[in-house]
């Protein structure tokens, strides 16, 4: 993992947890917070290295990133000159005006692409040299299933209502279709897996909100 990725990595759980703890932050409580802050780092470095490891399975490697933008228009020329660090300022910007209310965890991207033994390794269904948009859908589906998976075990583990709540938003804030998040890689890639995992998480979403 290059050094750059790990930083990402990092203003990602940094990201998570300020949004979700925000009240605690408000308040002070550093206790409260910290856990919150432990609760983020083990749901994004699963996300991650669920990822990688599907994509090694594929030959291919698995980059990320706090999601960017520098489209804001429609026409050819509506490009920012730099682009922005959406995945900071928009859910810090939704928290804030809701006061903790509504959680957005559309926080990283991802990017994939073939190692040069794929060429050499691959036959059969699979016989494709580059990175075709359903391996990349693949990869991203791995990373919400990671997130349901904890989901689903925290629901079985008294006292981890907290990891199974925050990896719900993560989630079910990934699986929204746009830009370069998660959801659009893999509905772009294969709109049946997106719109299972859709039904999933909004299934798994749904009862923690029941539960809150």
């Amino acid at each position: 993992m290059k050094e750059s990725e790990i930083i990402q990595i990092i203003f990602a759980i940094v990201t998570l947890a300020v949004i979700t703890g925000f009240t605690d932050l408000i308040n002070l409580d550093t206790l409260g917070f910290g856990k919150i802050a432990i609760v983020c780092a083990i749901v994004i470095l699963v996300n991650v290295f669920s990822k990688k490891l599907i994509a090694s399975r594929l030959d291919a490697d698995v980059e990320h990133e706090i999601w960017k933008m520098q489209r804001y228009g429609l026409k050819e020329g509506d490009y920012l000159k730099n682009s922005i660090p959406s995945g900071v300022i928009f859910p810090m910007f939704i928290t804030a005006i809701t006061l903790g209310t509504i959680n957005l965890a559309t926080i990283m991207t991802y990017e994939t692409r073939a190692l040069k033994r794929r060429a050499s390794k691959r036959f059969g269904p699979f016989s494709f040299t580059e990175m075709t948009d359903y391996h990349n859908a693949l990869v991203g589906g791995a990373g919400i299933i990671s997130a349901l998976a904890l989901a689903f075990i925290s629901y079985w583990i008294p006292g981890a209502g907290l990891l199974g709540k925050i990896a719900t938003i993560y989630a079910f804030s990934n699986m929204i279709p746009i830009s370069k998040l998660d959801g659009a890689q893999i509905f772009f890639g294969s709109r049946v897996l997106w719109a299972t995992l859709a039904v999933i998480t909004l299934i798994f979403t749904t009862y923690a909100l029941l539960l809150v």
